[in-house]
């Protein structure tokens, strides 16, 4: 066997041996929860047991990494499916449809979500001295790349270190420079430093983008936007849709009436209530653009909503 042969099985088995690793500790903390906020800063694990139905959903900026099962997230027209051997990396937040497309009792989805701050990551660029992207190649601020041995091994440390919570304050921050390095480095680098070099196009959308996710009840105009980011409208359009793959009124539409979806459902407001709530002002238009998001309107969508489990939604 060759030498170059016997160094991808080995690194076959370790990427194999690491995953198992990795899974196991995720599994022991989700053993009675799907959702497990940890005690290292923005770290957070999940687990399902089925294939789950598609789902609503906000990626923040964050790199999602999975050891068993698979996912599939759709952004516009595009489809993501991340497994043991891709990992998911979004660099703005994300309006998606997202579904678990692989699990099962005996062998569950199992991964982590790590979020990412965006003004982490420009201080590693500039301190690494990596090359900033060329302009003109804005992208999709979603997209999935290769699993990588140092990449899943420095995952495993960090998730380690809740076993030794006194180590996680001193600790926890130097591995979580290394995986942001890592990503800046790997296949889908490029994405990430496009939001996170200063003054690039993509920052300034970016920051716009976090505006909006933050003042999507007030009235939107996209001039507004465009200055926020020193841009001229049409090249803000341009590049918001080429990160989004929606619009700027699309991107706020989505926020508005998964905000009001949300309230209906567990702070149980009435429609009327959620729509002012929101931003809508008339009751007529927020329930047309509701049954056109969700397939029926406000009260007979959160009558269905209510009757499913928890955990089917």
């Amino acid at each position: 066997m060759s030498k170059k042969r016997d160094g991808e099985v080995f690194k076959s088995c370790a990427l194999e041996a690491t995953r198992e690793g990795l899974g196991s500790t995720i599994a022991r903390f989700t053993a009675r929860t799907e959702l497990y906020e940890t005690t290292i800063p923005g770290l957070g694990f999940f687990r399902r047991n089925a294939p789950s139905e598609p789902s609503a959903v906000l990626y923040d900026p964050c790199v999602c990494v999975i050891t068993q099962g698979a996912k599939r997230v759709i952004l516009g027209d595009e489809a993501y499916v991340y497994d043991p051997k891709h990992f998911l990396v979004t660099s703005v937040n994300l309006p998606t449809v997202a579904q678990v497309i692989k699990a099962s009792p005996a062998k569950p989805c199992l991964g982590l979500v790590l979020r990412l701050d965006p003004q982490e990551l420009a201080r590693l660029l500039v301190e690494s001295k990596l090359p900033p992207p060329r302009e003109h190649s804005t992208r999709r601020a979603m997209a999935t790349g290769e699993m990588t041995l140092p990449l899943l091994t420095a995952f495993q440390r960090l998730a380690e270190l809740l076993d030794e919570p006194r180590d996680i304050p001193v600790l926890a921050p130097i591995i979580r420079q290394e995986i942001l390095y890592r990503l800046l480095v790997s296949d889908q680098g490029a994405r990430l430093r496009q939001i996170a070099a200063a003054g690039s196009q993509g920052s300034q959308v970016a920051q716009a983008i976090g505006w909006l996710k933050d003042n999507y009840s007030k009235a939107l105009r996209v001039e507004d936007m465009a200055a926020r980011a020193y841009m001229s409208p049409s090249t803000f359009h341009h590049h918001f849709r080429a990160l989004t793959a929606m619009s700027p009124l699309q991107y706020q539409k989505w926020l508005r009436l998964n905000e009001a979806r949300r309230l209906m459902l567990t702070e149980k407001f009435d429609a009327a209530t959620a729509a002012m709530q929101v931003g809508y002002e008339s009751p007529s238009q927020f329930s047309r653009e509701y049954s056109r998001q969700f397939g029926a309107p406000p009260l007979r969508d959160i009558k269905n909503l209510s009757a499913q489990p928890a955990a089917a939604r």
